[in-house]
């Protein structure tokens, strides 16, 4: 199978892409590890990336395209894309790469606004040895102090409400006409985020049918 896993960031989706992985034996290929590995093999395709990269340019999408499919190159099980397509232009040169049916399942882990500002926005870093915490899922037991070192706790300028709506309106704008797209082909499946991790990877793999022996029904 190629799946691209798709979610908002504070959504679980590199967790979830890491549990689908394991569980089913397909490759985990996140959009950042694809640049290093390539890089770190020092690739013709990988060279060509980092120059780029290193005029602070994005890398074109064909070189992107070309790379995933160098890496996802007789992967039997299957593959699950994390990061990419970010847009509705790379998910359609995808499908035109890939040929016949493109992808075959595109899953939208959905999260709630509100719930993912909580999420993104709750991050807090001890000063003196770095431990985080979160203020929803693992709250320090005295507000503003470590538990380990009693440090005080402060937040980093990428964890704030301004910057977590910032990243959310971006993503939003980008990936909604990327839903569209894989409703329109019905290839979309749509997962409730909101709940346990577990409760999360379960519906996952119920909703694409696979089975302990490592094939969908």
């Amino acid at each position: 199978m190629r799946i691209i896993l798709l979610g908002a960031p504070g959504s679980g989706k590199g967790t979830q892409a890491e549990r689908l992985a394991d569980t089913t034996g397909m490759t985990h290929l996140s959009s950042g590890d694809l640049f290093r590995q390539a890089e770190k093999e020092g690739t013709e395709l990988g060279k060509l990336a980092k120059s780029y990269m290193e005029k602070g340019l994005l890398v074109p999408d064909d070189v992107v395209i070309k790379m995933v499919l160098e890496r996802i190159a007789g992967k039997e099980v299957g593959v699950i894309l994390d990061g990419f397509p970010r847009t509705l232009e790379q998910a359609e040169s995808l499908d035109e790469a890939l040929g016949k049916d493109g992808v075959d399942k595109a899953i939208h882990i959905e999260v709630s606004q509100d719930e993912l500002l909580k999420r993104l926005s709750g991050r807090w870093i001890c000063r003196q040895c770095q431990k985080p915490y979160h203020l929803v899922t693992s709250p320090p037991k005295m507000t503003g102090r470590c538990d380990s070192c009693s440090g005080d706790l402060y937040q980093r300028p990428d964890d704030t409400m301004e910057t977590a709506m910032k990243r959310l309106e971006v993503y939003f704008k980008q990936t909604a006409p990327l839903v569209d797209y894989y409703r329109k082909k019905g290839k979309l499946v749509q997962i409730e985020g909101e709940k346990t991790i577990e409760a999360v990877s379960k519906d996952l793999l119920a909703k694409l049918h696979w089975r302990r022996d490592g094939h969908t029904r």
